[in-house]
């Protein structure tokens, strides 16, 4: 931006150069919008249980009608307020290319969930390199398109971290299953809890070769001298104890962090499929021995039988309580989720002297603490990972049917306690039904830790269901920048009416999101950006109208979604808003016409632009006519007799004379009789290609309310024509 247009933008913008957006960690999902789903406070809140029927021969069962179901809320029966059925059969690009569309507007409960779960401190590296295959193959091949997925891993030293939230970006999922995380932090994870075990065995061995053996001297044997060896076995005993409650309490630590990730994914709607990829950890610390170990079950017969009862562990022999009451509580904190532990089991992946990240499990020890894992969330155990699409082929089937049953409650204290479900069906004979046990009630947005809040967040730029807690307007247009990439600058207008609904403090903050998304669903570029606005005396001006931002994206050319979420920080009110875009190929030399701009009056908006890097700011601000810059509008308010100026940028129209005409519309597409739109002028730009045109638009005939602008620009000369649109309002 150079000469007068920087110096009116440097007047007319705000530059909040505050932080920017938090990282994408785990947490919870969002509070429901206008009628108002279950992320809102709201006088009714609807109830989404999605329901998985499955027949005696392990397919799903198709079907079945809402009369078919009956759902118990708290012991008492709801009224089933809507029915959906989601056949992702059905649904399959393969099966009808129109089906892509109807993919898109699936709600998230209807959608599957996946989370990806590397388990960083009680698996092999050897292991968990191996299993990021057979995971990256999962993600590419056989997820279907409306499916999300995430991508995290879980660990004592740091916790949960999500690498990659739910989205459908298949290509981006691959790189976090690549990376889990970056490299420097894998490296940064490994840690061995054992190295007390490796000084002691140091020690020990020097020990022994000092006594000229290479071998542990039989600390039974009399010649070591029956009271010394007596002692050194009691020690023995009292050290395998000690190591036991190390490794216990290393156990009771995974579970906390583990229900600490249950917690984050506990309002997050529709069904999730935790696939855990872990070696597991020793089963015997929790169930004690097994029956097999006869050896050990002898031995301590015969201390007791001796009256050595104080050489007896009995957490080793019936497994440690208070560990068994942890991990239950963890595993019951995923079933109140609705969270379905699938557990894959990598210790046959593990190659001779691999070593643990966090130490590992004994091999053979873990698979029955996996299996006690998903058997008590309703998964199962995969013992082969190098296999795990052909394995998990069965629960894709299986849950390629979902019945989506909502009933609504007007009585929900705004408390977070946690509503028991019920569902009852007609089903054949054999025949199972899944559903989620539970909701929990909504809790006020400031109530929600970070972890919440961000996965929220990802959750409604997944989805981009329209959400209408805040008014967005969204403009965007692709100015030719390089031959390979198009400036895509995004206006979004946020109502201040909505942003101030319920703020109390004199600082205004916002968080916005924005990102596109191409016809595969890949994530192409994107940016956030957190506002902070001191209110003031400017609280009145933000209320009249509200916020103005200025972003920008570079994208090559292609067909796209551009996805916008922006949020009140401290009341959580959000409003989500996608719009198509089209990116030409400029070098094509086909005529390309912008959207209509109309420019805003000066000082109706708080204006604020995104934070730019220093090669950023060398970019020429896009929208100036004659070498002045102006502001254009994202749905431009105009007055039913006032004449308002337009501005058209087109490319590749010749030099002819061009023709220019306008054509009102409703909301449905239908023409509305009213409006002129008149060509003024053809600017010169000094620019080859690039065409900026002046007219003016007479709302004249229009009732207020809410239409589109269909302008159409033609050259007489070739017969090149283009259109484009914007949404306008008549007051």
């Amino acid at each position: 931006m150079r000469g007068s247009a920087q110096q009116l933008l440097s007047t007319i913008l705000i530059l909040v150069l505050v932080g920017g957006a938090p990282g994408a960690v785990l947490g919870q999902p969002p509070a429901p919008p206008a009628k108002e789903r279950f992320e809102d406070v709201s006088r009714v809140v609807a109830v989404e249980v999605p329901v998985n029927v499955v027949g005696r021969d392990g397919q799903s069962i198709r079907g079945l009608k809402s009369t078919d179901f009956e759902i118990y809320d708290d012991g008492k029966k709801q009224s089933i307020e809507s029915f959906e059925v989601v056949d992702l059969n059905v649904l399959s690009p393969s099966a009808n290319p129109e089906n892509r569309a109807r993919a898109e507007q699936l709600t998230a409960p209807s959608r599957r969930h996946f989370l990806l779960l590397f388990d960083l401190s009680f698996s092999s590296v050897p292991a968990i390199l191996k299993a990021r295959l057979a995971a990256r193959d999962f993600v590419l091949h056989s997820l279907a398109p409306t499916d999300l997925a995430a991508v995290a891993t879980v660990s004592l030293e740091r916790g949960p971290r999500l690498v990659v939230t739910f989205t459908p970006d298949r290509a981006q999922l691959a790189r976090g299953i690549d990376t889990l995380g970056s490299k420097s932090d894998l490296a940064g994870e490994r840690y061995d809890p054992l190295r007390f075990m490796v000084d002691q065995a140091q020690i020990t061995a020097a020990d022994a070769s000092g006594a000229g053996q290479g071998q542990l001297p039989n600390l039974k044997d009399d010649r070591v001298g029956g009271v010394l060896g007596e002692y050194l076995a009691s020690l023995s005993v009292m050290s395998q104890k000690d190591q036991r409650m190390f490794d216990t309490s290393r156990v009771t630590a995974m579970s906390r962090t583990l229900g600490s990730v249950a917690k984050s994914l506990s309002h997050l709607k529709g069904r999730k499929q935790v696939i855990f990829f872990s070696e597991g950890f020793d089963s015997r610390l929790m169930l004690g021995r097994g029956a097999a170990q006869v050896d050990d079950a002898v031995q301590e017969a015969q201390e007791i039988a001796s009256g050595r009862s104080w050489m007896t562990d009995l957490d080793n022999r019936y497994g440690n309580t208070e560990l068994q009451n942890e991990i239950n509580r963890m595993l019951d904190l995923y079933k109140r989720a609705d969270c379905v532990i699938q557990a894959v089991d990598i210790g046959g992946l593990r190659t001779a002297g691999g070593t643990g990240i966090g130490g590992g499990a004994p091999t053979g020890t873990g698979k029955e603490a996996l299996f006690y894992f998903a058997n008590e969330t309703g998964g199962e155990l995969f013992e082969d990972a190098n296999n795990l699409n052909q394995q998990l082929q069965t629960l894709l089937e299986r849950t390629s049917v979902t019945y989506l049953l909502t009933f609504e409650r007007s009585d929900l204290a705004e408390n977070g306690a946690y509503h028991r479900l019920r569902v009852k069906a007609n089903l054949p004979a054999g025949s199972r039904l899944s559903h989620r046990s539970g909701y929990y009630a909504p809790r006020p947005f400031a109530e929600l830790d970070p972890l919440e809040k961000n996965l929220l967040a990802a959750e409604g730029i997944a989805s981009a269901a329209p959400r209408r807690e805040l008014d967005l307007d969204v403009l965007v247009a692709p100015f030719r920048a390089t031959p390979d990439l198009a400036y895509v600058p995004v206006i979004i207008e946020i109502g201040g009416g909505g942003l101030l609904t319920g703020q109390t403090s004199d600082r205004l903050g916002i968080e916005i999101y924005a990102y596109v998304s191409d016809a595969q669903g890949q994530m192409r570029d994107f940016f956030t950006q957190q506002v902070g606005l001191a209110l003031g005396a400017g609280r009145e001006a933000i209320k009249k109208r509200g916020v103005k931002y200025y972003g920008h994206l570079s994208i090559p050319p292609g067909s796209y979604r551009v996805r916008i979420l922006v949020r009140n920080t401290e009341t959580g009110r959000t409003g989500v808003e996608s719009v198509p875009l089209e990116v030409p190929a400029f070098t094509s030399r086909e005529p390309e016409l912008l959207p209509p701009m109309f420019a805003e009056a000066p000082g109706s908006w708080v204006l604020v632009r995104q934070r730019e890097s220093q090669e950023e700011r060398s970019v020429v601000y896009p929208f100036t006519l004659k070498g002045e810059p102006y502001v254009p509008a994202a749905r431009p308010s105009l007055a039913p007799e006032a004449q308002a100026q337009v501005y058209l940028v087109g490319y590749n129209f010749g030099p002819g004379q061009l023709a220019v005409q306008g054509q009102v519309v409703d909301d449905a597409g239908r023409k509305i009789e009213g409006g002129t739109l008149t060509l003024v002028e053809r600017t010169t730009t000094g620019i080859a290609g690039l065409d900026k045109l002046v007219a003016t638009f007479q709302p004249s005939g229009l009732k207020a309310g809410g239409y589109v602008l269909n302008v159409e620009v033609t050259d007489p000369t070739t017969g090149a024509h283009e259109t484009n649109s914007l949404p306008f309002v008549v007051r």
